[in-house]
This record gives C-alpha cells, structure tokens and sequence, in this order.
C-alpha cells in the first residue's frame, strides 16, 4: 500500500481519536444526567464503527 492510498486512512484514524479524548474530557466534567447520557451515546456510535475494546467503561 502507498503512502497517498494511507493518508486518508491515517487522517481518518488521528481525527477519531482526537474525538474520542474530547468526548471523554466532556464526559468526566459532565454533572448532568442528560448531558452524560447524551455524550455516552456518542462515545457508543464511535465504538460501532470500530469493535474491539470498549470506548466507555461500563459501570
């Protein structure tokens, strides 16, 4: 595989997990049931798209 074919790949992959450190930041500040429950939900649909280790840990 070239470097121009992984590019898109690598950018997809770094821009995901800057989401995810951002979405976990708002999660541990979060005071409000529904705002966790809302961020918890984005934190699932990110976990979709890549299975493996869960991206929130359940209680």
């Amino acid at each position: 595989m070239s470097a121009p074919s992984r590019r898109p790949e690598i950018r997809r992959r770094r821009t995901r997990k800057e989401k995810i450190v951002k979405l976990r930041k708002r999660l541990a500040t979060a005071t409000a049931e529904a705002d966790r429950k809302r961020i918890e939900q984005k934190l699932h649909r990110q976990g979709l798209v890549s299975p493996g280790t869960p991206l929130i840990k359940s209680a």
